[in-house]
């Protein structure tokens, strides 16, 4: 059994939930699952695998029961950064452990670039960073063109652009910009638009989150163990590109981890990975 509760900031409510038992009762440090703009729901099989443990799960702000109050809808790695470190101030059981996830790795890693004594281990799961790669020109025109499409189109047509993007292997050549637009139907989406622009995948509200620039300097001085993590299905698609990169520009090279992007997902998402072996690797590699 989960328990939630509600963290009052002047900018947001923040809505988290705590698994397993309580920071006091456990014997080891809290373990944050943070995803972005996945919430918490997310993390439910995973936090599952860690009976043992304090695991808590949030949704960023702005998402599911995250209120803002601040009158800004954009996703920005430093804010959900100030968020996570309230969120482990009110446990009143630092240093954590970190697992995030997507964007959610974005925001771990600028997590640690700020608050450095906040997180004892952080794995950073397939972080989607542009400014790392080498065609990261290319790959901001490629992100650019799926808002563009969500923009004229709607969630089907952004969403099979998403799809051609991050199924896309190398580098974004003239090869795939002179691609047709692809068709909805064709990764099952719906063709009809409904109106709605607020998707914070496909809009340009987290354009932040894949804009990150890395601090080097800053997560190398950090006390934290910071681990980059890769997807074994990935390949040379767009995430396990950034993470490879990621991982180079910080001197490591990335732990490999089961399935794919979302292999710590059921099926519940109908994008069902191996959450058993995704955990435990994850159990592995937190010692």
């Amino acid at each position: 059994m989960a328990t939630t509760h509600i963290l009052e900031t002047p900018e947001a409510d923040i809505a988290y939930d705590v698994h397993g038992p309580a920071p006091a009762d456990s014997g080891r440090a809290p373990l944050l699952m943070v995803g972005q703009p996945m919430e918490a729901g997310g993390f439910t099989t995973l936090a599952s695998y860690f009976p043992e443990r304090t695991v808590v799960t949030y949704d960023p702000r702005g998402l599911g029961r995250s209120v803002r109050k601040d009158g800004d809808v954009t996703n920005v790695p430093a804010v959900q950064a100030r968020d996570l470190h309230a969120i482990v101030q009110a446990l009143g059981a630092g240093p954590v452990d970190v697992f995030g996830s997507s964007g959610g790795a974005v925001a771990g890693l600028a997590f640690v670039t700020a608050y450095p004594e906040d997180v004892t281990t952080l794995v950073a799961h397939e972080p989607p960073l542009i400014p790392v790669l080498p065609d990261a020109a290319a790959a901001e025109r490629a992100r650019n063109a799926v808002t563009e499409a969500y923009q004229a189109k709607g969630f089907g047509a952004g969403m099979a652009a998403f799809m051609l993007l991050s199924s896309w292997q190398g580098e974004y050549t003239d090869d795939y910009f002179a691609q047709p637009a692809p068709d909805p139907a064709q990764f099952g989406m719906p063709s009809e638009d409904d109106g709605k622009r607020d998707d914070p995948l496909l809009s340009d509200r987290s354009w932040a989150v894949s804009s990150y620039e890395l601090d080097v300097e800053a997560l190398k001085k950090a006390p934290t163990r910071v681990v980059i993590a890769v997807a074994e299905e990935s390949g040379q698609s767009f995430t396990g590109r950034t993470t490879l990169a990621a991982a180079a520009v910080l001197g490591q090279e990335a732990i490999v981890f089961p399935s794919h992007h979302g292999g710590f997902l059921s099926g519940e998402f109908g994008y069902a990975g191996k959450p058993e072996a995704f955990a435990a690797r994850l159990h592995e590699v937190l010692g």
